[in-house]
């Protein structure tokens, strides 16, 4: 079983005004809501390519009961702790440009903690364990750590996708998969990554520090795949953009519907690849029609 694990998951409502006036009323022209999250994203994508998953964490409130209940009524398995307070809205306001407005979430008590790591404690070597997201303030800064050697030693493979030193300390864990983009990488080594060249020694980097496979995204120009036996290069499909939202929790989402059908790393890649760019060329997150479509276009090169 592949469980993803969403510890701030929220409402994600899109509001778009077609002109914007700061201190004066505006009228909303479109609007929508949607359960939010990484690993929510990342068990939505994996739902519309086949596959099973299990969506953890914490919810709460009103909100949160819309969250669990769109997803199980979308056929997702659900089995978050229940927590005092409400799940956050995220508000991203279309105005031209985008603006983002997050909302903090609930506190959560060392009591829901303990009842969360109950549920990673029951991991076995059968199952995926994805971490993706920001840790609330209320919850200790190392729980990716934690859960990642949990996993490790139950023998479950270990996906994360976090940034700065949330990631960098996973890695001693040999998580299977991480998967920053060419941004989150710079600043992981303190540098600037603007081409594939730029990249490759950093991503080998992260391959030597303990991580089993890295993915890491470059936007236009493509993406990178490396591991102790593969360094590989994949290019963009054609598409025009729409929409930046939840591309990168698609590769993550895509990668894994392959691997856990075919076992074959670099079809996992290119199907990862496929699905990330098949979410930005669409207003939601992508459907398995949309990836099967781009997949042609995607060469992989090793470099």
């Amino acid at each position: 079983m592949i469980y993803t694990m969403t510890l701030n998951p929220s409402i994600d409502y899109i509001v778009e005004v077609d002109s914007f006036e700061l201190g004066g009323l505006n009228r909303i022209e479109r609007d929508a809501k949607f359960p939010g999250g990484k690993g929510i994203n990342v068990s939505q994508v994996l739902h519309r390519l086949g596959v099973n998953s299990k969506a953890l964490g914490f919810i709460g409130g009103y909100t949160g009961k819309y969250v669990n209940d769109c997803l199980k009524a979308s056929g997702i398995d659900v089995d978050f702790v229940k927590v005092e307070g409400d799940t956050r809205i995220n508000i991203k306001l279309k105005t031209g440009q985008e603006t983002e407005i997050n909302g903090q979430g609930p506190t959560i008590h060392t009591q829901d903690l303990s009842k969360l790591m109950q549920r990673v404690e029951q991991l076995t070597s059968e199952d995926i364990l994805v971490l993706a997201g920001s840790i609330p303030k209320s919850v200790p800064s190392t729980i990716y750590e934690t859960m990642a050697q949990i996993g490790g030693k139950k023998g479950a493979k270990v996906v994360v996708d976090a940034t700065g030193d949330v990631l960098m300390n996973v890695l001693p864990y040999r998580p299977f998969l991480i998967k920053p983009n060419h941004h989150e990488l710079g600043e992981l080594f303190g540098v600037t990554i603007e081409t594939v060249e730029d990249a490759v020694p950093y991503g080998k980097r992260l391959v030597e520090m303990g991580a089993q496979h890295v993915i890491v995204s470059l936007a236009g120009k493509g993406a990178l795949l490396f591991s102790k036996e593969l360094s590989l290069h994949a290019n963009v499909p054609k598409g025009e953009v729409k929409n930046s939202v939840g591309a990168g929790d698609s590769v993550v989402g895509g990668f894994l519907a392959a691997y856990v059908q075919t076992g074959d790393v670099q079809n996992a890649f290119r199907y990862g690849v496929a699905s990330g760019s098949a979410t930005a060329f669409s207003l939601e997150l992508c459907k398995k029609e949309q990836v099967e479509e781009l997949l042609p276009q995607i060469e992989l090169v090793e470099i």
